[in-house]
């Protein structure tokens, strides 16, 4: 049974379909989720182990080396990275692309087995390793909380209290604070008066740390019932810990006649925030992963708005990023310019096929968009810049499959047949080529979308609604057209003018004719446009993924390591009194001591450091980012030329790191860093175009070392630990106990006072076997300065320094790859040692890996699928050979606007390359059936490719002009460099598939001058 001519017959069937689509796109639109980008895994956990007064390379081989050993033997794992810095190992476990993230769970905990099994054989000192698997939450609502007139401890107070309240609202996950200043109990004692008492700072420690604890006083059988009891209550506020007592030789001394308890807060934090140079806290939600964060968003302002009433004067929630927002308006935005493109559509339709032709395509077009949404909330595929962008590059072949139905019913009808055999003519001669045609351009993405990496799993949705929306196209082609057709076309009169006889098509056919004529000089000049392209292709720029859309940039800024975190934070205050001044500039964050919390799944900040500060800077529209960034570029490195200062946008899709990075491996650290200059002398000389070229082992620092003596310390009953802890009760303070104050845990310093003045040569050791304190000149013999390595960095258990750098303004990472690869490769290396690229080169080569891996079955299902719709080789062989000629409109639009060929530049080429297949399957199957007719084969040729010269003009001026208002959508903005280059290509694609008509004419002429051969020999 035909289905075109069912469709008009059964048409309640029809209009169930087409209401269905309908009721259904409504439907789905308003219960998909909505995300600013497509959700990936990232499949890495940290491990944090502290081991205090350890230098680097002590944690490096005494903790990390036997973590990563037991880690190593888990087959998931696909890369171990650690950083190893004085007292604490940070490491890195990556798990292989292949594993979901529904195996992700039972790894963790294999990961924690392994770990706890591990850590056993650890050093006396070293704390529990501490495994992190939720490294990837994105709190995608974040704010930056100012709390100006407002006490330390009011700060915590209203944090909690926010925690508190938003963690109860419908759909929030988590909710992270970060930068409230630690506060801390310091207790002070004068030295004079505690060295006369013999009163030891541990004496001191040990009375504070059971001021305050908490223990079991075991219960009483009273009667029938068993009651608890309670230990006494412990000191509740800093006055009754300085009236704490102490038991000292039989004396008991108050500690408020002998030191200085007071409330403060930490002098060296690990995280300080400013906004807009105001101190501030920040505040991250996160939103569940099965909720729609617009719905989400949207009840976090609203019990913010509640919440507004119960906070302290002074309290302003400043917005650094609100993803429910931002996606919001851009699913409006879409919505709004998916209108006009469908509008946009149905006019150039109008103008040249006729009004009627123009609502039947253009409300199958519509049919298809909300049809799509439909399945998209069935199969709970987000809407997000992907999946909506996904539709756009179907566009083009969503439009061509109605066209070709409904401009062979019009023809038909208007020479003299009916409604009914008009839709059955065009339907038998095109259903089965166009479902083959539909298959191969869903097989074009399968590649890219069944990918195991991040890569493919943040695409996955431009496959799926790519097969989604086609395979819609083509059951809404040959069903709601025909029967719209049924209603809308008129039946002309038999024997009625040609429709294509005007004089486009004649023009069009002399030229069809006179390339056939000339067929050698026609294939000569093809292969020469062809091969010129692919030559021209390598001076096309590349790039990975593009950047971002977001109005947002960000500042990283370095000084020498070991810097203080008051000095990073005084330096990015200077920057933002600078931005302050600025008129684009919305809002300026500055984190120094550390980066933000993941706000976007696509942001990660470097790794904390004291001397590291980061600004997040929000504009007030993208295209003002380029000019701020050269401007503050040139103002941070005219005033602040200590450090090392760069910009950077965000990047869409995964990656993300920095552009080049060169990976140096050994085992001895002084090599490598040799060997480092000798890279970073040869980058400079071979490449101009390096900017702010730096190492992640940083500099060396200066470390302060006491000079054991061995024999007088025994003599005197002091080892290395009463010195070490002598130093440190001089400097930073020994943790005596913690103070509880509803939830928090305020630590208790006791430490030297910071006024005393005294040298660390003027310290005393309590020597406890002497009972008495012992002057430190007498243990030790000086203090002397030693150049250590603070900051090492392994990569799969052996030493790697990497080269990091990033690119001048104006080129791609790939064009100054290529200008110091050669350099490098040859530089000479020491046995034992390698060299390995990173960056931007190692993420896309990973990714055209995983492709290429994919591609082969893709490709030999697309192959077999043509072959299967021929019955024959020829015919497919002739498609095929149309398709390494799509490159040529793609080189010539790339290098004539400068639009570099990115990742998602090659989504663009795959769609252009699925419309040619398309057109190439539709012709070739209407030569066959011309010939078939018994026209000859010249005839057949000219007629076939005059009949299809409509459609397929069409479909290219549709794609063209149909995207141009959904260049300026906010899902779509991302993709303007890719998507603005296939509009301008998709002429030049458009082209080389007439001039694949021509090269499969030729074929077939040679097919047909070998049978007129076989039969002149058959009469001879």
């Amino acid at each position: 049974m035909n289905i075109a001519r069912a469709a008009i017959d059964r048409a309640l069937l029809t209009w169930i379909l087409i209401i269905g689509c309908l009721l259904g796109g409504l439907w789905g639109f308003n219960s998909l989720g909505r995300l600013e980008d497509p959700a990936f895994t990232i499949k890495t956990a940290v491990i944090v182990t502290q081991y205090p007064g350890a230098s680097a390379e002590q944690v490096a081989v005494e903790v990390s080396e036997p973590l990563e050993t037991a880690i190593q033997r888990m087959a998931e794992v696909a890369r171990i990275s650690s950083v190893n810095q004085p007292g604490q190992s940070l490491i890195e476990v990556e798990i292989h692309a292949t594993y979901d993230s529904d195996t992700l769970p039972a790894i963790w905990v294999k990961l924690r087995n392994r770990i706890s099994d591990a850590a056993r054989g650890l050093p006396q000192g070293v704390t529990a390793p501490v495994v992190n698997d939720s490294f990837g939450d994105v709190f995608g609502i974040y704010y930056a909380v100012v709390a100006e007139g407002l006490s330390n401890a009011e700060k915590h107070q209203l944090a909690s209290f926010l925690r508190r309240e938003l963690l109860v609202v419908d759909g929030v996950a988590d909710v992270e604070v970060r930068g409230l200043p630690r506060e801390v109990i310091y207790v002070e004692p004068d030295m004079v008066r505690a060295v006369n008492m013999g009163v030891a700072p541990q004496a001191i420690a040990g009375a504070i740390a059971n001021a305050n604890s908490v223990v079991d006083a075991g219960a009483q059988d009273i009667g029938s019932a068993r009651t608890l009891i309670q230990a006494p209550e412990g000191s509740d506020s800093v006055s009754a810990i300085a009236g704490l007592s102490l038991g000292v030789e039989g004396q008991v001394l108050s500690l408020f006649d002998m030191a200085h308890v007071y409330r403060g807060v930490e002098e060296h934090p690990a995280i300080i925030v400013h906004h807009n140079g105001e101190d501030a806290f920040t505040l991250g939600i996160a939103g569940a992963s099965s909720e729609n964060i617009v719905d989400v968003g949207s009840r976090v302002d609203q019990r913010l708005a509640e919440l507004e009433l119960d906070m302290p004067y002074g309290v302003t929630l400043h917005p650094i990023y609100q993803q429910h927002l931002v996606v919001q308006t851009a699913s409006n935005d879409f919505l709004i310019n998916l209108f006009l493109s469908v509008l946009i559509v149905v006019l150039v339709l109008a103008l040249f096929m006729g009004c009627r032709a123009a609502v039947v395509v253009g409300t199958t077009l519509f049919l298809t968009v909300v049809g799509t949404l439909f399945f998209m909330a069935i199969f709970a595929i987000e809407m997000e810049r992907i999946s909506l962008g996904a539709l756009i590059i179907a566009m083009g072949m969503l439009v061509d499959n109605a066209i070709v139905v409904a401009e062979g019913m019009q023809i038909a009808m208007q020479r003299g047949k009916s409604s009914r055999d008009a839709a059955e003519d065009v339907a038998r001669k095109t259903q089965i080529p166009l479902l083959g045609a539909t298959v191969i351009g869903i097989m074009a993405f399968a590649g890219i979308g069944l990918s195991p990496d991040a890569t493919g799993e943040f695409l996955f949705s431009l496959f799926a609604v790519i097969g989604i929306s086609l395979l819609l196209s083509w059951i809404l082609a040959i069903t709601a057209t025909p029967l719209l057709g049924h209603y809308l076309f008129r039946q002309g009169a038999a024997g009625g003018a040609d429709a294509y006889d005007g004089r486009l098509f004649r023009l069009y056919g002399s030229v069809l004719h006179a390339a056939i004529r000339a067929r050698w000089l026609v294939v000569v000049a093809l292969l020469v446009v062809t091969v010129a392209c692919y030559a021209g292709f390598g001076q096309v720029k590349q790039q990975f993924f593009p950047d971002s859309n977001t109005p947002l940039f960000f500042a990283h800024y370095k000084l020498s390591q070991g810097t203080s975190i008051h000095t990073t934070s005084a330096h990015l205050d200077h920057l933002q009194q600078w931005l302050s001044k600025r008129d684009e500039v919305v809002s300026v964050t500055a984190f120094a001591g550390d980066g933000a919390a993941r706000f976007m799944l696509t942001y990660a900040a470097e790794r904390a450091n004291a001397s590291y500060g980061h600004l997040i800077i929000r504009t007030r529209t993208l295209d003002d980012i380029p000019a701020l960034k050269a401007d503050l570029d040139a103002f941070a490195r005219e005033t602040l030329p200590q450090g090392e200062f760069r910009t950077k946008r965000l990047a869409f899709g995964p990656g993300g790191g920095d552009p080049i990075q060169l990976r140096l491996s050994g085992s001895d650290p002084a090599v490598l860093r040799q060997l480092a200059e000798t890279a970073r002398a040869v980058m400079q000389d071979a490449s101009p175009n390096l900017r702010d070229l730096r190492s992640d082992w940083r500099e060396q620092e200066l470390v302060l070392a006491p000079i054991y003596a061995s024999d007088r310390a025994q003599a005197a009953g002091i080892d290395r630990d009463d010195i070490a802890q002598s130093l440190l009760f001089a400097t930073e303070g020994t943790v005596g106990g913690v103070y509880r104050e509803d939830e928090r845990l305020i630590p208790i310093v006791v430490r030297q006072a910071p006024s005393a003045g005294l040298a660390l040569m003027d310290q005393v050791v309590y020597s406890s076997s002497a009972n008495a304190f012992i002057p430190i000149e007498q243990a030790i013999d000086g203090l002397q300065f030693e150049v250590q390595n603070t900051l090492l960095h392994r990569r799969d258990r052996v030493l790697t320094l990497t080269l990091s750098a990033d690119v001048a303004p104006g080129l791609t990472t790939a064009t100054v790859q290529q200008e110091i690869r050669a350099a490098v490769a040859a530089m000479p290396v020491p046995n034992g040692y390698s060299v390995a690229w990173g960056g931007e080169l190692e993420s896309s080569m990973d990714a055209m890996t995983s492709l290429g891996q994919q591609l082969p079955v893709s490709v030999i299902v697309m192959v077999l699928i043509s072959i299967v719709l021929f019955s024959a080789l020829r015919q497919p062989l002739i498609i095929w050979l149309l398709v390494p000629m799509s490159v040529n409109g793609v080189v010539i639009g790339l290098l004539a606007t400068g639009i570099p060929f990115s990742f998602t530049a090659l989504l663009g080429l795959l769609s252009l390359s699925g419309m040619l297949i398309k057109n190439g399957i539709v012709l070739v199957e209407e030569i066959d059936l011309v010939r078939a007719e018994g026209i000859a084969l010249r005839e057949a040729i000219v007629i076939a490719c005059v009949s299809r010269l409509r459609p397929v003009v069409l479909a290219a001026a549709t794609t063209i002009l149909g995207m141009a208002p959904l260049l300026g959508g906010c899902f779509l903005r991302v993709d303007v460099h890719h998507d603005h280059g296939r509009a301008c290509l998709c002429l030049g694609a458009d082209l080389d598939c007439r001039a694949g008509a021509l090269r499969s004419v030729l074929f077939a002429r040679r097919g047909r001058h070998a049978c007129w051969c076989r039969r002149a020999l058959i009469k001879a």
